[in-house]
């Protein structure tokens, strides 16, 4: 199965701690079955970008320092879902992170007759976490993803896609404030498992592996997600 064989909207949904591969293995389920992947930052950027009615209220909020509300989230998000290419389907990556905005999301498909076809959780130990995050860093240039030890540039410097040999680091990839993010994580995404697992769609995969394991695993959860 590949893009082409995808007839109706899929909605696939990442969850898993930070650093656990979600931005990583989204971009590929991208390239392999043609579908979108949606994280809320690049929503909120876009939204507020076309100057659409949910990105300006989304503006507001943020310029007065405050939290973006799950309505206007989920406003932005019900504008994307109607954009042409999101016709094969989507990725939701670091949406829902809550079983309010999860109730939410089911009610914005209700309204159109789609379904949440898998909930996929990639599943990480914490201590790992600590490694793998504080070891990333990405081209300034495209936004592709390295680390010191997993994923280093075949050219010493030069990013494999685009050939910048400019890089950055988030200033809080540290071990302290990895150990608080993840803390988070668990007191506030984590019961989505329970929640999704009691809606039947609950997937799990060991994200412990190579790159390319974990992607051949969520191929198979695709292929039987969507079937």
């Amino acid at each position: 199965m590949d893009a082409a064989t995808i007839t109706t909207p899929a909605v696939l949904i990442l969850l898993g701690p930070p650093g656990a591969g979600k931005g990583t293995q989204a971009r590929m389920l991208e390239d392999k079955f043609g579908l979108v992947q949606l994280s809320t930052g690049d929503l909120l950027r876009a939204a507020v970008a076309a100057g659409t009615e949910a990105g300006l209220a989304a503006k507001a909020v943020m310029e007065s320092g405050g939290l973006v509300s799950d309505e206007i989230v989920i406003a932005i998000l019900r504008d994307r879902l109607t954009q042409a290419d999101c016709a094969k389907g989507v990725i939701l990556d670091g949406f829902p992170r809550t079983t309010v905005q999860a109730q939410a999301l089911d009610a914005l498909l209700a309204e159109t007759g789609q379904k949440i076809n898998a909930a996929v959780s990639l599943e990480v130990e914490d201590a790992e976490m600590v490694t793998r995050i504080a070891g990333r860093y990405t081209c300034a240039g495209c936004g592709e993803g390295y680390h010191d030890t997993f994923k280093a540039p075949a050219t010493e410097g030069e990013c494999d896609k685009c050939g910048s040999t400019e890089f950055k680091r988030r200033a809080d990839d540290n071990a302290e404030t990895v150990a608080s993010r993840l803390a988070a994580y668990h007191a506030q995404t984590a019961p989505l498992i329970d929640y999704y697992q009691g809606h039947g769609v609950l997937k799990r995969t060991n994200a412990m592996g190579s790159i390319q394991d974990i992607a051949r695993d969520l191929e198979d959860i695709v292929r039987g997600a969507v079937k």
